[in-house]
């Protein structure tokens, strides 16, 4: 596979039309334009504010085929097979969950009897951060806003008749992700399925909460610890599973640019290759074990060339810093979201539109798996209609549109490519932030520096790794919570003054269109989980789930891997909720510090 040689500043080259004949002619013709007022008066920006030039065209003296390259070579910009969505298209994995594990259970089976590709759980706040159904915290909020599971006994019911061996099954949660990934492995027991054999994704990112998204148990160390556990377990047990979803999707909902999405994933994910490394374990086998998980959001053009820009980075560090020798060790593989933030309430139809451009962007990208959001989500839990339209997006766009016919059909455009450098070079001068914050004095362009930084390193505190110690020095002084909400008040501030148009919103307000009926999860769903959780307390052995808790406070302690033991808590029925306390008390809670 041939290799092509990493750029020293990616930025070069595709700003703007090169300076040939044919360009002052066009920039000569422009500007006339303007001064007789032929150019509108508009904000000429993409959304996260990136100026664009009028048009653009190729770099001088460079050769757009070797520039570019091809899909499946190094650095994986145009895609990471030479066959594109021939070979295989993305997997279309809708993300559902509300009320109880066997109303769940109902909408999963839709979705697969309906063409769904995959599972992809959202489960609800008291379950986020680590609380039981019948815990005083979580009154009023049990299947609100995903399903409830308290217990490796609500697993079992959420994929009843679904097979485990055969369905790639996708978690977001990551403050108490281990122990909910323990109860999903005593599910797939149950059904008589080798654990070894499963794929699928858990969330797991702890960065990002810290960041972004605000769900943890523990201080960032704590948390990182099990995710080493958990890197290491599944390393040695469940080859194909991918334990860690490096997400940008929340850090964007949360207000970032695209340049900042990209970069705090980014820089997070080099964060867990230093924890994976710091373990010993091995980059070739471990690293094809992260995936990402990003926003697509409305600025079509932006989207695509972050999502290329995010393959190239990845790849380039992956070989230059970290080492990874292997393809698959290099490659970035993802599963792409549409905007949450972008549905609009006043409206509400238009968000279908909106939806199916973001997720043609996420396509043209050349992104892995793909959920698309539905209508009404910005008012409610999405209905059944409102699910099947959502899904049925995606086959269309699969099926009809001829998208899967060419791999990365954009590679090549002057305008895709200048955005693509330009959000390379944004996201490598954040990393240099991030780098200085932990005390190197490294840039992110010093590779063979880095790499130095990081080799032969096993044994030392990941908290010393140069990308981790500054991820942390980050989190600590509030700079990742400042540079989010910063970008989000610029976008504000253009939307109230009407730069940034949303259709519905503040441009195109007249409306025929009616009020939705949407979901409501009624309060009995609340009272049904916290009785069967109550009998199925009154049912289990609880000498048994004192013993397996005993052994999972015993496993921290000594610095043993805890994932055993926490896998006989589960299968004794402990509930996620005494789990997590057992090592809130352990390890003590986290606060973040008051920021004015």
């Amino acid at each position: 596979m041939a290799e092509q040689t990493p750029r020293t500043h990616p930025a070069q080259g595709w700003s703007k039309p090169a300076n040939t004949l044919g360009e002052s002619r066009w920039r000569a013709a422009y500007d006339a334009a303007e001064a007789r007022g032929q150019v509108r008066d508009a904000d000429f920006t993409t959304l996260s504010g990136m100026t664009v030039e009028p048009a653009y065209g190729p770099a001088d003296g460079a050769d757009p085929v070797e520039r570019v390259g091809w899909p499946g070579e190094f650095p994986y910009t145009r895609g990471l097979y030479p066959t594109g969505y021939r070979g295989r298209p993305w997997t279309i994995r809708q993300f559902a969950g509300f009320g109880n594990a066997e109303q769940t259970n109902e909408r999963y089976r839709m979705i697969l009897g309906r063409g769904g590709g995959g599972l992809s759980v959202a489960f609800d706040m008291p379950t986020l951060m680590g609380h039981d159904s019948d815990s005083s915290l979580s009154l009023g909020e049990v299947g609100h806003c995903g399903v409830a599971i308290d217990s490796a006994a609500d697993m079992d019911v959420l994929f009843r008749d679904i097979p485990l061996g055969e369905i790639t099954t996708s978690m977001t949660i990551s403050g108490p992700a281990v122990p909910v990934f323990c109860m999903y492995l005593v599910a797939a027991e149950r059904q008589g399925v080798d654990p070894g054999v499963l794929n699928g994704t858990l969330q797991t990112d702890i960065f990002k909460e810290y960041i972004a998204q605000k769900e943890w148990l523990f201080a960032p160390e704590p948390h990182l610890r099990l995710i080493g556990d958990l890197m290491a377990y599944c390393n040695e047990k469940i080859p194909d599973y991918k334990p860690l979803s490096v997400s940008g999707y929340h850090i964007r909902e949360a207000g970032s640019t695209a340049a900042q999405e990209l970069a705090f994933t980014l820089a997070d994910g080099f964060g867990y290759v230093e924890l994976g490394l710091s373990r010993g374990l091995d980059i070739e086998t471990f690293a094809p074990g992260l995936s990402f998980f990003f926003d697509s959001h409305v600025d079509f053009f932006e989207e695509i060339a972050k999502f290329r820009a995010a393959r190239r980075i990845w790849a380039r560090w992956l070989r230059d810093v970290y080492g990874a020798k292997t393809a698959r060790a290099q490659w970035l593989r993802f599963h792409t979201q549409t905007a949450g933030v972008s549905l609009t309430a006043q409206q509400p139809y238009n968000n279908v539109v909106r939806t199916a451009v973001e997720a043609l962007a996420a396509v043209l990208g050349g992104t892995n798996s793909l959920h698309t959001n539905a209508l009404d989500e910005t008012l409610a839990l999405p209905t059944e209609q409102s699910a099947e339209i959502a899904l049925r997006t995606q086959q269309v766009l699969m099926e009809e549109t001829g998208v899967t016919n060419v791999a990365d059909p954009l590679g090549g455009s002057w305008y895709v490519e200048a955005l693509t450098d330009q959000i390379e070079a944004e996201a490598e001068a954040i990393f240099d932030r991030i780098l200085a914050m932990g005390g190197s004095a490294l840039r992110a362009a010093d590779h063979a520096g880095l790499a130095a930084a990081t080799k032969d390193k096993e044994g030392m505190p990941v908290e010393q790794w140069p990308m981790t110690a500054g991820i942390l020095r980050g989190i600590e002084d509030g700079w990742f919570m400042s540079e989010i909400a910063d970008a989000a008040f610029q976008y504000q501030i253009a939307l109230e003054k009407g730069d940034k148009r949303v259709v519905g919103v503040n441009v195109h307000t007249e409306s025929v269109s009616h009020d939705l009926e949407i979901l409501r999860v009624s309060h009995d769903v609340e009272v049904e989980q916290v009785s069967v959780l109550a009998a199925r307390k009154a049912a289990r052995d609880d000498a048994r789930v004192r013993d397996g808790l005993a052994a999972l406070v015993a496993a921290a302690r000594s610095g043993a891997n805890m994932i055993p033991a926490m896998l006989e808590a589960a299968r004794a029925e402990a509930t996620l909720g005494e789990i997590c306390d057992a090592l809130r008390e352990e390890w003590g809670t986290y606060r973040e510090p008051a920021r004015f």
